[in-house]
This record gives structure tokens, sequence and C-alpha cells, in this order.
């Protein structure tokens, strides 16, 4: 039987999944995916790693199609993912309209989780926005990083309080059911996100690939795509 192998960034995981679970059922052919930080699967790639698909953002498709390691027609553009705000279900969820009030919801924040900014596309939004809000030195110690916003969220839901705070991709956020969607950040602040997908130029399923690939654009991939929270 064959088999696909996947890397795919963590704002892609749902849909992702979905699309798996599909093309599992109508192909026949066995699919092994796994997820995490945008950086840490580049790098397994780069690092020689066996992979027909990876998924990540369109900056770094860019940068394995300059360095000739994906298959330029064989590119699809997901959309755009906005990054966003959580806490955990059943807490009060803050109103952060505007950068004041984002500003004294974070501050009030005994934790505030996100994704490695070493690694992932939303911690790096979360260190450049506290900056910005002028708290950066304020809640430095309060800030904690998983390796992927899945981590983070996982973690908000199972340990965190009505003190804890979480801001990652809002496609992970709208993932878990154990955590509320207070928004994404707002206009100025904001650091929309656009994830493409390519077959690698390595690919050991190259047929399977392109045809997985297609599954992000026809009708009912891109229905999933739109609430798994991509515009």
């Amino acid at each position: 039987m064959a088999t696909l192998r996947i890397l795919g960034a963590g704002a892609a995981q749902a849909v992702t999944e979905r699309i798996v679970d599909a093309f599992k059922r109508t192909t026949g052919c066995d699919v092994v995916a796994d997820f995490g930080a945008v950086g840490a699967m580049k790098a397994r790639m780069e690092g020689g790693e066996n992979v027909d698909v990876i998924v990540l953002t369109q900056v770094m498709i860019d940068e394995l199609l300059s360095a000739d390691k994906v298959e330029a027609s064989s590119r699809v553009d997901l959309g755009t993912v906005a990054t966003g705000v959580a806490v955990r279900a059943g807490t009060t969820v803050p109103d952060i309209a505007d950068g004041e009030r984002l500003r004294s919801v974070i501050l009030a924040r005994r934790r505030v989780v996100c994704p490695d900014p070493a690694i992932a596309t939303a911690g790096k939004v979360v260190m450049a926005l506290v900056e910005k809000l002028g708290i950066a030195r304020q809640v430095e110690s309060r800030l904690q990083f998983y390796p992927n916003g899945y981590a983070a969220m996982r973690w908000l839901a199972q340990s965190g309080t009505d003190d804890d705070l979480g801001i990652t991709q809002a496609t992970e956020i709208r993932a878990n059911k154990g955590v509320s969607y207070a928004g994404p950040l707002p206009e100025g602040y904001q650091a929309n996100t656009v994830y493409s997908a390519a077959a690698a130029r390595c690919a050991s399923e190259a047929a399977l690939a392109r045809a997985f690939l297609s599954r992000y654009a026809d009708a009912t991939g891109r229905t999933w795509l739109r609430e798994a929270g991509y515009d």
C-alpha cells in the first residue's frame, strides 16, 4: 500500500486532517501527517526528511521554490489566517476591540501562552504585538511558549485558569473546543498570514501528492478551509 507523507503548519492541521480522512477513504492509500511550527516543519524538509506534501506559510513555500525543493506547478494557496486571542472555555470572553482594551486585557493576565517565536509565525506576531503596545518588559516573565499553537491551546484548555490568555493563529483556536475565541487582534496590530501547500521535488508519491493537493482547491476543500477560519 502506498503511503503519502505530509509535513504541515499547525494552522493548517484541522482542515488537512479532514482532507486526509476523505482522501484515505476514496484512494485506499495510507497517509502519515505531522504538524507543528512552520520553522520546524521547513527545517525537517530541508534536512532531508522523506516528505511528499508540505504546508507552510506562503513566504516559506516561496523560499522552498527558490531552493528548488518543491514543484512550482503543484502549489496551492489555502488562504489567509488571522492571529487571534483565546481564553479557557467557560470563562468570560474579554473585549479586545482596540489596542487600548487589548493592552489592558494582557496586563491583567497572569500568563499569556503562545507558540515559540523562534520557530512559529504566531509567536513572532505576539512579540511584535507586546512591543507595539509598549508592554514587552512588563509581560516578559508572563509569556509561556509552546512548540506550536495547538500545544498552547491544549494547555490553556486543560490547565489554564480565568487569569490566563492565549494568542495564536485563529485556525488553531477554533479547532480546540476547550477554549473560546475572543476574536482577531484589532486593526493596527494584526498580522494576517497566507498559507500555501506544494509537492516536494523529491516526493516518493508524486501522483498522490498532486491528487491530495487538488483537494484543497475543490469545492469541498474550500468550504472546509472557510469553516476552519481561512479567509
